[in-house]
């Protein structure tokens, strides 16, 4: 069972309490009057399916029912770190390569200690 960590009620909570909510970060048009079928259908259907690091929106439902983001590696399914909304990602898989996120991942992995229970 893992544990998430929910950056508003500051505590790791059991994963059952959380739900997914698909890719994070994804900006709605300016104006959606003005933008082309094609345009509207790739906002509202096509997201990344990295091999990787992944941002995604998340809420905490049986909680604080709040919505907030998760970084994580979509192959080990490794928490690398949560964050609210409105803030951006620290880690990131860019930053991950060159190892400008090495600070960020272990702080990462000091809120996340124990992802696995």
């Amino acid at each position: 069972m893992f544990h998430i960590y929910c950056p508003y009620c500051e505590e790791h909570r059991e994963e059952e309490e959380f739900h997914p909510k698909g890719q994070a970060h994804i900006a709605r048009p300016d104006d959606p009057d003005a933008c082309s079928d094609e345009e509207w259908g790739d906002y509202l259907f096509f997201r990344d399916n990295p091999r990787g690091i992944h941002h995604e929106l998340w809420v905490h439902a049986v909680g604080c029912r709040k919505f907030f983001n998760i970084t994580r590696h979509t192959v080990s399914y490794e928490i690398l770190e949560t964050y609210k909304m409105g803030a951006q990602p620290q880690v990131t898989a860019a930053a991950r390569k060159t190892g400008e996120a090495l600070g960020a991942e272990g702080r990462a992995k000091d809120i996340h200690e124990g992802v696995r229970a």
